[in-house]
């Protein structure tokens, strides 16, 4: 039987103020914990690391390429990385994430790595740094 059928005709539902104690409390209790501060020293090293990784067909590493849309690490030693690739029908798409995630929990004081691949944007030739694009000849 419910809350509601158990009441007599005179009693209205309980709600707001009136509402059981501690509700409010509980939920609030219960907010997510706060993202931890960034480490930049941390994403410093992850960077130099991710640097030593090379798309296979193009001489140039993956973070100057521009394939790392996002990269950050916290004090807790987590670090996040969305990255993209060349094109879908790249022949290292199912083992590059794997390789970065791999690589990147080589670095000392991290705990954790999550490695997000996405195609939005698409990668193109304006995503690439300077030196990237010296180095291929496009300056």
């Amino acid at each position: 039987m419910s809350d509601t059928q158990n009441m007599t005709e005179t009693e209205t539902p309980k709600t707001g103020s009136d509402a059981e104690p501690g509700f409010l409390e509980a939920f609030l209790d219960n907010k997510p914990e706060p993202a931890a501060e960034r480490d930049p020293e941390l994403e410093f090293h992850v960077i130099e690391m991710v640097q030593t990784i090379y798309d296979p067909e193009i001489p140039v590493n993956i973070y100057e390429l521009g394939l790392i849309y996002e990269l950050t690490a916290d004090v807790k030693g987590n670090v996040k990385v969305i990255m993209t690739l060349t094109t879908p029908h790249c022949p290292v798409a199912e083992s590059m994430p794997g390789e970065v995630e791999t690589r990147i929990r080589g670095v000392e004081g991290v705990n954790d790595v999550s490695v997000e691949l996405t195609w939005e944007p698409a990668w193109d030739q304006s995503m690439m740094s300077e030196a990237a694009r010296l180095e291929l000849g496009f300056l």
